[in-house]
């Protein structure tokens, strides 16, 4: 329904279950939907919102990306972070909770090398790689685009290193609230591409809006400041994004349903059009 209606982008979670007070909530892996969506959709572009890095190898991330990539003939996009350590799934499945900027800042650059190059060798204190080989590749030359997800200081000079695109996200605020926000942490991304002696208008922005309500739906959806309304006026709020130099707006639509996200459309035609 996301392809039917217009939307450019559909990204997913990488996450395999939420543990609440009272029950748990499950969620498919990602890597086995991403090859799904893959086969079944045929121009949306598509990945997941945030890679948990440390749910697999750096070089074996490489080898999804440039497979998925290769299965959807261009359309995958790897967006990636360091993890969110807090969430149940780590402890339940396994996963390391350490140093976690270290160790994506290791994985970042092997992925990035393969995706970049089809090689790599690295040796750290967290991975090692010794001659790396994607021998087979997708159909992009440098491999799909890299989105880092990051917020910090040390986490934007990564982005500003290896990233393609930049992400971050924001749930259950007002537009000027949103504003005061992210505009500090987009001066910073800024820094860090000059830093990095980087063209900043060389990285895509994008945005994951997590509390969008679809036009003419009800939803018991627990937020304070939804953005809602007429057709009008949700596209007004991603278009003053636009405004901010966010190129990219990742839509949460609630009610969680396709009717929901066939509401979307003339939302869609007025943010693409307006």
């Amino acid at each position: 329904m996301a392809e039917a209606v217009g939307f450019d982008m559909f990204v997913f979670e990488d996450a395999l279950l939420y543990r609440g007070k009272d029950h748990t909530n499950g969620l498919w892996e990602s890597v086995s939907i991403a090859g799904a969506l893959a086969s079944t959709t045929e121009s949306i572009r598509f990945g997941q919102s945030v890679v948990n890095s440390p749910y697999r190898s750096p070089a074996m991330v490489a080898s999804i990306a440039t497979t998925l990539d290769e299965i959807s003939g261009g359309r995958y996009v790897l967006g990636i972070g360091a993890g969110n350590t807090e969430d149940s799934d780590y402890q339940a499945f396994g996963f390391p909770t350490d140093h976690r900027y270290s160790r994506f800042a290791e994985a970042i650059e092997i992925i990035h090398s393969l995706l970049k190059t089809g090689v790599a060798e690295f040796s750290g204190a967290y991975y090692t790689v010794e001659k790396s080989e994607l021998v087979l590749r997708g159909p992009n030359p440098e491999g799909p685009p890299i989105n880092i997800a990051a917020g910090g200081a040390k986490m934007l000079t990564l982005v500003a290193r290896y990233g393609d695109q930049w992400n971050w996200w924001g749930w259950d605020e007002t537009f000027t609230e949103m504003e005061e926000r992210v505009r500090p942490i987009l001066r910073s991304l800024e820094a860090a591409c000059e830093a990095e002696d980087r063209d900043p208008n060389s990285l895509v922005r994008t945005f994951d809006l997590y509390s969008v309500l679809a036009p003419g739906f009800d939803a018991d959806h627990g937020m304070s400041h939804p953005v809602a309304g007429s057709p009008e006026e949700i596209a007004e709020y991603i278009l003053g994004l636009g405004s901010m130099g966010l190129e990219e707006v990742r839509c949460d639509v609630w009610p969680k349903t396709v009717d929901a996200l066939a509401a979307m459309e003339p939302v869609i035609e007025l943010v693409t059009h307006g």
